[in-house]
């Protein structure tokens, strides 16, 4: 038995980077603690698209292309709403609303359009892009700097602005 002379062991602090995929674990757990039903739903089918990627490509994910998957699940979701909605399936549409912003809480804040100008002014001083033709060439460059930040249809329309000289 530890004396007053032993040091007192302090659990060792988590790093303060942790994965998404650690996160998605640790908040399934607090879900099924604290009985949050839609929440735990929507984590468990968040892995299972994540695990389901991971199957089929054999690698592990790590964070930008599990950005990715919960990206493309958003997008499936808000197709899913605007369908519902045409439809008049007022509860279906507001099932996917809260599965939206569950997925959401992982997403990293939407940059501002301004925001995006910016990014896109940079990489074609730095591609040195000039015209329409080099849209595939600046598209590369901007993807992974703003994976999971933008959504990359609004993305393709500023540079379609910008290269076009407006």
């Amino acid at each position: 038995m530890p004396g007053p002379g032993w040091p007192i062991l302090i659990p060792f602090a988590r790093e303060s980077a942790m994965s998404l995929k650690t996160q998605l674990t640790d908040d399934m757990k607090a879900a099924m603690k604290g009985g949050d039903k839609t929440r735990l739903g929507v984590i468990r089918l968040i892995n299972a698209a994540i695990k389901q990627k991971e199957v089929d490509e054999r690698i592990e994910l790590d964070d930008a292309q599990v950005l990715a998957v919960l990206d493309k699940m958003v997008k499936q979701r808000r197709d899913s709403v605007s369908q519902y909605d045409a439809a008049g399936r007022e509860d279906l549409a507001g099932v996917e609303r809260a599965e939206i912003a569950v997925i959401e809480h992982y997403l990293p804040a939407k940059m501002s359009e301004a925001e995006i100008v910016d990014v896109v002014d940079g990489a074609i001083r730095d591609s040195g892009a000039a015209g329409p033709a080099d849209m595939g060439k600046l598209m590369g460059v901007l993807k992974p700097r703003l994976a999971g930040k933008a959504d990359m249809g609004d993305v393709s329309a500023i540079v379609k602005r910008r290269l076009a000289g407006q």
